[in-house]
C-alpha cells in the first residue's frame, strides 16, 4: 500500500497508453489528490480503440461498434459527471442478414424466420445436443461447445462462420472460458416456444439499452477525460523500451523516464518484447503464443436520409468481407452533417495470418458486400459522399487455447517487477474488455497500490466487480 499527501510524495507512477483504462487511472488518481505520476500516449489524440475520427466530410467513425452499458456503479458516475445531458439512450435494434433476411438477434432464438428446411435442421440438431443434458466442463475448444451446446444445424449456419469472422481465428483454436455473458446460450423449450406461437425474443443481453455521447462519438466520452489529466499527459510519446531492472521507459525520441511503478495498457506481447534486461526465457516464450486479430473499420457516408432504425446488422456469410455494420448515424445526429439529408455506415472486418485482408480493396470490397447484403442499392452508390478506413493491428485479443498458461507466466512475473499490465490488451482477457471492464481494470489498479488490497482487482482477476 502507497500513501500520498498529494503534494507528489509518493512513488512515481508511470502510465503507458491513455485508452480506457490508462486515463481511468489517471482520473483516479487526481481524484485521489494524487500528482506523481506521467501518462504517455503514442498518438496524437486520448481514447485508444475507443476513440473516434472525424473525416474530412464532416463524419464521425468510431474505431468499431462501440455502445456504452455498464457492469460498475462507478462508471455510471463517472458517465454521469462527464457527459451530463450530451448523450442518447438507445433500444438496441440488432438483426442478423443471411439467407437473403433480416433475422432478429440472437439467432438461436428466432431461427423460425429461415427456410422451413433450415429451421428443421437448426431444430433437429439443437434436440439431439441436448437430449442428454449440456455440461460445459467437457468442452475443450470453443468449436467443442458451439457443436455440442447448439448442434451441427445452428453451428453450420451461423456460429462457426460468423465467429471466424470476427476473431480471424478457427473456433478450434480458441478456448471457451471467455464466453461468460458475451454469448446467449439456447434453451430448447424456448426456441420450440418461439417457432409454435410465432414469436421473437429480441431482449436477451446486457446491452439491450445504451448510451451514446450526442457529440464526438464514442471519444466523445473519453476526450472530456483528458482535460482532468492533462498536466499528467504527454501525446505523441512512443515507448521504444522498457527496462524492469533499472524502472525505466524508454521512448522513441530518445527520452528517458522514470518509474517506480509502471501501469503498461499497451499490447502484452509487446510489452515484453520491448524490455531490454532480465526477462526469463519462459516468460519471452509465453509471451510469444499469444494472439491477436486486427481490423479494418470502413465508414461510408451517403447523402441520403437514414433509411432504417436499426442499430446494427450481423453477417455470417461470405458473399461480404464484414462481420459488422453498425447505422452509425442512427446512435447521434451529430456524427453526420446533417441527419436530415446524410447517415453513416460503420463497416468491421477482421483479419490475421488465418484471415488475410487485400487493404488496397478493402473500402471497394466493402461497398460491394453492401450492396450484395443489401443495404444498398446498386443505385445508392451516387450517393456515397465519403468512404474513410481505420486500420488497426490490435483489435480482439484471441482467447487462444495456449492464453491461460501464457497469462498464468505473464502477469505474475510482472507484477512481482512493479510491473502491471492491465486493460483489453494489457491483461489480454477478452472476456473483460469492454469500455466499462477496461475503466474498472484502471480505476481498480489505483485504489489497490493506494488504498491497498490486493483481491479489490476483481476485475483484472476476470470476476466482476461492484
Amino acid at each position: 500500500m502507497h500513501t500520498t499527501d498529494g503534494a507528489g510524495i509518493g512513488p512515481r507512477i508511470l502510465i503507458i497508453g491513455a485508452g480506457p483504462t490508462g486515463l481511468a487511472a489517471g482520473y483516479r488518481l487526481r481524484e485521489l489528490g494524487y500528482t506523481n505520476f506521467l501518462m504517455l500516449e503514442a498518438s496524437s489524440k486520448v481514447g485508444g480503440l475507443a476513440a473516434s475520427e472525424r473525416s474530412a466530410a464532416g463524419f464521425t467513425y468510431d474505431i468499431g461498434g462501440h455502445v456504452l452499458f455498464s457492469h460498475y456503479p462507478y462508471f455510471d458516475k463517472l458517465f454521469d459527471t462527464l457527459m451530463g445531458d450530451d448523450y442518447q439512450t438507445l433500444r438496441r435494434e440488432a438483426w442478423i442478414w443471411m439467407q437473403d433476411r433480416f433475422i432478429p438477434y440472437p439467432f438461436q432464438s428466432h431461427i423460425r424466420h429461415l427456410p422451413p428446411e433450415l429451421a428443421l435442421e437448426c431444430v433437429m440438431g439443437l434436440i439431439e445436443a441436448q437430449q442428454h443434458g449440456v455440461d460445459l466442463r467437457k468442452y475443450r475448444t470453443f468449436e467443442d461447445l458451439i457443436i455440442g451446446v447448439f448442434g451441427d444445424g445452428i453451428a453450420r449456419l451461423f456460429m462457426m462462420p460468423y465467429n471466424f469472422k470476427v476473431w480471424a481465428h478457427p473456433p478450434r483454436m480458441m478456448n471457451k472460458e471467455w464466453i461468460g455473458e458475451r454469448m446467449a446460450v439456447v434453451n430448447l423449450q424456448k426456441v420450440l416456444g418461439n417457432i409454435i406461437l410465432q414469436q421473437d425474443d429480441v431482449a436477451w443481453g446486457p446491452n439491450s439499452t445504451f448510451k451514446y455521447p450526442r457529440y464526438g462519438g464514442t471519444g466523445g466520452l473519453f476526450a472530456r477525460m483528458q482535460p482532468c489529466v492533462q498536466d499528467q499527459l504527454r501525446l505523441n510519446a512512443r515507448v521504444a523500451a522498457v527496462n524492469p531492472l533499472r524502472k525505466e521507459v524508454q521512448l522513441e525520441d530518445g527520452t528517458t523516464e522514470r518509474y517506480d511503478l509502471l501501469l503498461s495498457t499497451m499490447p502484452l506481447d509487446l510489452l515484453v518484447q520491448r524490455m531490454t534486461e532480465g526477462v526469463p526465457d519462459e516468460v519471452r516464450q509465453q509471451a510469444a503464443l499469444l494472439r491477436h486479430s486486427g481490423s479494418c473499420i470502413v465508414g461510408v457516408g451517403l447523402r441520403q436520409p437514414a433509411p432504417s432504425e436499426k442499430c446494427w446488422v450481423y453477417f455470417p456469410e461470405d458473399n461480404c468481407p464484414f462481420y459488422r455494420v453498425t447505422y452509425l448515424s442512427n446512435y447521434s445526429p451529430d456524427v453526420v452533417p446533417d441527419p436530415a439529408t446524410h447517415y453513416s455506415l460503420l463497416a468491421e472486418i477482421s483479419r490475421s495470418e488465418f484471415k488475410p485482408l487485400d487493404r488496397a480493396t478493402v473500402v471497394d470490397d466493402t461497398i460491394d458486400g453492401m450492396v450484395a447484403t443489401r443495404l444498398l442499392r446498386e443505385e445508392d452508390r451516387k450517393d456515397i459522399v465519403d468512404a474513410y478506413l481505420i486500420e488497426r493491428d490490435y483489435t480482439y485479443p484471441v482467447p487462444s487455447l495456449e492464453r491461460d498458461r501464457a497469462l498464468a507466466c505473464l502477469l505474475p512475473w510482472l507484477d512481482s517487477e512493479g510491473v502491471f499490465s492491465r486493460g483489453r490488451f494489457g491483461a489480454w482477457r477478452y472476456e473483460v474488455g469492454n469500455m466499462d471492464h477496461s475503466v474498472a481494470q484502471g480505476v481498480e489498479w489505483v485504489d489497490r497500490v493506494l488504498l491497498g488490497g490486493e483481491a479489490d482487482e476483481l476485475t483484472y482477476q476476470a470476476r466482476r466487480g461492484c
